[in-house]
């Protein structure tokens, strides 16, 4: 629905030479990243950390009549219009938008994950990039994570995450235009803003679900990511000098 274009020879310089480029993190699955590879730049090394709990997804996927193809295609913002606003009013498809972000935070393997991410970005020579398809949802983690570990305030990590609502707003938009006024329509509408853009309710409410269950952000990123204290005040130490 949404193309993308390829980095240009323009954005590799820029990235290697202004930038100083050291180090990219691949969020997106297996299929995806084998579909759309990373542009491969001289002195970069690339890590593919798959952060999406792939398992539980395909499982919510199934119960919402949707098949691999079509979930990628979501995930990578190709879903074509039609298509979009019938899945759109699926319940079942509604509640795997809602439960995508406490999913990738409870999930261990994508746990695993952030915390070798981390330890990436403490470790890097130089500048680090990090995306998945479509640069919010799961970078969006991966930044919320980064700026935790380096101090920042909940509503500067929330504003910070919610900036991508301001790129996606256009198509956002299109796309909401064409619910019909119907029953269902607010829970299409909260569904498409969650995959088009994204959900700042949902991510607060993951936020609150992480102090919750594991009392802050910092003792989450310590003990269920394993990037510990001493780390993270590491990380400050490296990066806000």
């Amino acid at each position: 629905m949404y193309r993308k274009k390829n980095a240009t020879d323009a954005d590799a310089a820029l990235l290697t030479n202004k930038y100083h480029l050291s180090d990219v993190f691949d969020f997106r699955l297996d299929m995806e990243a084998a579909a759309a590879p990373d542009r491969e730049m001289e002195g970069v090394t690339y890590t593919h950390l798959s952060t999406l709990p792939i398992a539980e997804m395909m499982a919510e996927a199934e119960e919402a009549g949707l098949d691999m193809s079509t979930l990628s295609d979501m995930l990578s913002g190709d879903t074509e219009e039609e298509v979009m606003m019938k899945v759109a009013f699926s319940p079942q498809a509604q509640a795997m938008a809602k439960n995508l972000y406490p999913a990738i935070v409870t999930n261990t393997d994508s746990q695993k994950k952030y915390g070798d991410f981390l330890r990436g970005v403490l470790k890097a020579k130089g500048g680090v990039l990090w995306h998945c398809s479509e640069g919010k949802d799961r970078a969006g983690w991966g930044a919320a994570f980064v700026l935790a570990a380096l101090g920042a305030s909940r509503d500067v990590i929330v504003q910070d995450f919610n900036i991508s609502n301001e790129a996606y707003a256009a198509q956002v938009q299109a796309l909401t235009s064409m619910v019909p006024q119907v029953e269902g329509a607010e829970g299409a509408i909260a569904f498409i803003r969650a995959i088009v853009g994204v959900s700042r309710e949902n991510f607060e409410a993951t936020l609150d679900l992480i102090d919750k269950n594991y009392g802050s952000m910092a003792q989450y990123m310590e003990k269920q990511l394993g990037f510990t204290a001493a780390e993270q005040q590491q990380l400050r130490d490296k990066y806000l000098k």
